[in-house]
């Protein structure tokens, strides 16, 4: 069986601003804090990485209005998922010109309100959502989402956005045909992707497809090459440097000097690693008498009050305790609802100090992105995971 050991972690998110406000704390139960330093700093290193693309921060992975609004400020655009995000991005001070509807699941009517608000980039991925935008946006940009081989995340994305590659033209000359503008087309390669190398093949295939789209007579203009760009968890990752350098080296070899426009939209990689959460341990136990029996860790914090991400144990948070050099034993990790299902860590238990105690505070690190927005309903009477932004 493989543990993950705390000596074995990366520091990163545990910042002097983050501990000071921690120790300053007054308040019961667990909350996520955000550095915004952490954000700016991924922010410039992304422009440095990519410097002639565009970033459209995917607010779905912590819509926080400070967040929203230092990035505003830096000169970033936003990737929403729906119309509360684009008004979060407009209150934010960006304007409609740097927001994308990027969901590929939109009901018409708000594709009209967001058209009335100002934006004029949708997603498609099929032409029965091409044909809601030529009602609702006409004469908007449209770009067409196509899967990918999302090899190498450790969450790979399903089939449930995107469309074969080969029928992206058919669906971006629908579009040119009623009356909307044939922007370009857009892929994702997964979720904390940890090969640089894996925009490659999605750009073998956009490249074809503006060939092809050259042929019918229509000019694509822009690749958006999606997020993907991962935080540091447990595993070591590649710096933003790097991810910049294949997708350069991508974009040369399959376009030549035509290299279109490029976007990306970075959620996790812009604010993972930049908040940590503090829990604290409600209930150690074992399940029988048997000595070498691993223990079973119960936070007040669970799949239902911010860890969603947990589930198959697909994301692992570095975790920390003030007992670290102590003896450490195998551990469960669970959460702290009436629900079998909110158990953290099982099939591969953390080694945790043997001295942890009922009341200890635990630190759950790189929780930036994908907490608070999964943790909006008072399951069992938990309230929502609070946060705080410094």
């Amino acid at each position: 069986m493989h543990l993950y050991r705390n000596s074995d972690l990366r520091v990163n998110a545990m910042t002097e601003r983050i501990k000071n406000f921690l120790r300053q704390r007054r308040g019961d139960g667990p909350c996520v804090v955000v550095d915004l330093d952490i954000v700016q700093d991924n922010y410039l290193a992304f422009e440095r990485a990519l410097p002639d693309t565009r970033v459209f921060y995917a607010v779905k992975a912590n819509p926080a209005p400070e967040i929203l609004a230092l990035l505003a400020s830096l000169g970033s655009s936003f990737d929403c998922a729906s119309v509360p995000e684009i008004e979060m991005a407009l209150a934010a001070g960006a304007g409609p010109d740097r927001i994308s509807f990027g969901n590929t699941i939109k009901k018409e009517r708000d594709v009209a309100r967001a058209f009335e608000l100002g934006v004029r980039l949708f997603a498609v991925d099929c032409e029965a959502e091409v044909e809601k935008i030529s009602r609702a946006a006409p004469g908007a940009q449209v770009f067409c989402r196509i899967l990918c081989d999302g090899a190498g995340a450790d969450w790979p994305l399903s089939r449930k956005f995107g469309c074969a590659p080969s029928m992206a033209p058919q669906v971006l000359e629908h579009a040119h045909r009623l009356g909307l503008v044939a922007h370009g087309v857009s892929f994702h390669v997964g979720s904390q992707q940890a090969n640089v190398e894996a925009w490659d093949l999605a750009l073998g295939s956009a490249a074809a497809i503006f060939r092809e789209m050259a042929e019918r007579g229509i000019v694509l203009s822009m690749v958006n090459l999606g997020g993907g760009f991962p935080a540091r968890y447990l595993k070591d990752v590649p710096g933003v440097p790097r991810y910049g350098e294949a997708i350069l080296r991508g974009l040369a070899k399959h376009f030549g000097n035509r290299i279109p426009q490029t976007i990306i939209e970075p959620g996790r990689g812009m604010v993972g690693d930049a908040g940590m959460i503090e829990a604290e341990v409600v209930l150690i136990s074992k399940k029988s008498e048997a000595e070498d029996e691993i223990r079973w860790v119960y936070l007040d914090i669970g799949k239902f009050n911010g860890l969603a991400e947990t589930m198959d144990e697909a994301i692992r948070y570095p975790i920390r305790t003030d007992k670290d050099e102590d003896r450490k034993t195998p551990c469960v990790l669970a959460g702290p609802t009436c629900d079998s299902v909110d158990v953290l860590y099982e099939k591969t238990p953390y080694e945790l100090p043997v001295s942890l105690s009922i009341g200890d505070k635990v630190l759950i690190e790189a929780c930036g992105a994908y907490t608070t927005t999964y943790s909006a309903v008072a399951f069992n009477g938990f309230e929502p995971l609070r946060s705080y932004v410094i």
